[in-house]
């Protein structure tokens, strides 16, 4: 039966010591996470739970898709961007001069310049979300373009797409894939920490039989919490919330009651 709501009295039960932690994200080299480990004397990993990979030049030709015809181009993200280029690369293919980008974020139109001369009257972003290159989009509505995309897709976009009847056609450059972790099989952690629905997809991927027990989760973002909800774990951590805003903060103000003894 799918969980929709843990109760406080739930999860406060659950509230014993934390030792150890798992972070579902590479390590980096700075992170407030460090912060945490030594406030609290425990112990913090990181372990990314999904990877991404290229799609073969043999199974893109079989899209039948030609890069060149389409004027005007929508990455979503930087991923999108880097494998676009790298296709390009591998058919010898220059993009006009004149083709026009649709970034998503002013990040993702930055790693653009990697590839391209920039010039701003050929790249338009937005702020996040689709919507807000609609204006954009207006200016050239009787042109085709061309949405990069992995095997997951990008639902929101194509919707809007085909809402405000936007001529475009999806290709499939690169697939994001569960790790292996199957090397983790045999250790225990107090705490795991995932940032998206993927991460939940690949820690039963890789654990098809994973109990919770007295491991405690913690999710940030709604889309995160509900596939933690819809596998009927119990969501013990969740963020962002008023005054804690951050993943880090959320767990620092759980620490502070479940160590408090220690």
């Amino acid at each position: 039966m799918e969980q929709t709501l843990n109760s406080t009295e739930m999860v406060n039960k659950r509230k014993k010591p934390v030792l150890s932690i798992l972070i579902s994200q590479p390590k980096p080299e700075r992170s407030p996470y460090f912060e945490l480990e030594e406030k609290f004397g425990i112990k913090v990993d990181f372990r990314k739970f999904i990877q991404v990979e290229s799609v073969t030049l043999k199974e893109f030709r079989k899209q039948k898709i030609k890069l060149e015809d389409f004027p005007c181009i929508i990455f979503t993200s930087r991923q999108a961007v880097q494998h676009f280029f790298r296709i390009c690369e591998e058919l010898r293919i220059k993009m006009s001069q004149e083709t026009k980008y649709f970034c998503l974020s002013k990040a993702v139109a930055d790693y653009l310049q990697h590839f391209i001369v920039y010039r701003k009257r050929k790249v338009f972003y937005g702020e996040r979300k689709i919507q807000d290159l609609k204006n954009s989009f207006n200016k050239y509505k009787t042109e085709k373009f061309l949405l990069p995309n992995s095997n997951l897709g990008s639902k929101a976009v194509v919707s809007y797409l085909e809402e405000v009847g936007i001529d475009f056609e999806e290709t499939m450059l690169f697939r994001t894939v569960a790790s292996d972790l199957s090397d983790l099989s045999d250790i225990t952690y107090d705490m795991l920490v995932f940032f998206s629905p993927l991460g939940i997809h690949s820690l039963y991927e890789n654990f098809p039989g994973f109990k919770q027990n007295a491991t405690r989760i913690a999710a940030y973002g709604e889309s995160t919490s509900k596939a933690v909800l819809e596998k009927n774990l119990i969501l013990d951590i969740k963020a962002p919330q008023p005054g804690l805003t951050s993943m880090t903060m959320a767990i620092d103000n759980y620490l502070k009651e479940s160590n408090n003894n220690l």
